[in-house]
């Protein structure tokens, strides 16, 4: 029996790729760190403009990590947000509530979403993206005739 799937239709074409990112995305993860993602609203003082572009921040709790032990990069359409603390042996715990935990947290952006930037305070990682609004082209496509 053969697994039938949305993309699988003939009339969506090229969208492969997108049908392996929503398998891995399925997959899960832990829910560590928790993050929030909130779209920036526009101030009552701006004005619209031409280049009008969605304004979208995702914030990690991060907590215990510092600025050099967290690492947010982009690979193709993905955001990664790594964060490695250092095993402190030379501390004798009589309790021990906080981790030293590894993680790594995967978004998948859509295409034209920018990170525009990136901040640490109060134990939060805040990372701002930006989607531009795309250009609407229109192309006439000549048919040939064979004779």
């Amino acid at each position: 029996m053969s697994r039938m799937t949305p993309f699988a239709s003939p009339l969506l074409l090229g969208f492969d790729a997108m049908e392996k990112t929503l398998e891995r995305l399925g997959k899960g993860s832990d829910g560590y760190p928790p993050y929030n993602i909130e779209r920036i609203k526009k101030t009552a003082g701006d004005e619209p403009r031409e280049d009008e572009c969605d304004l979208l921040r995702i914030t990690l709790a991060v907590a215990g990590f510092s600025e050099a032990e967290l690492e947010v990069m982009t690979e193709e359409n993905q955001l990664i947000i790594r964060g490695r603390q250092a095993e402190q042996n030379e501390r004798d715990y009589l309790y021990r509530g906080i981790a030293a935990r590894q993680f790594q947290r995967i978004f998948v952006l859509a295409d034209g979403m920018q990170v525009s930037g990136a901040s640490l305070k109060n134990g939060l990682l805040s990372i701002d993206l930006i989607r531009p609004e795309p250009e609407r082209v229109v192309r006439k496509i000549n048919i040939s005739v064979s004779q």
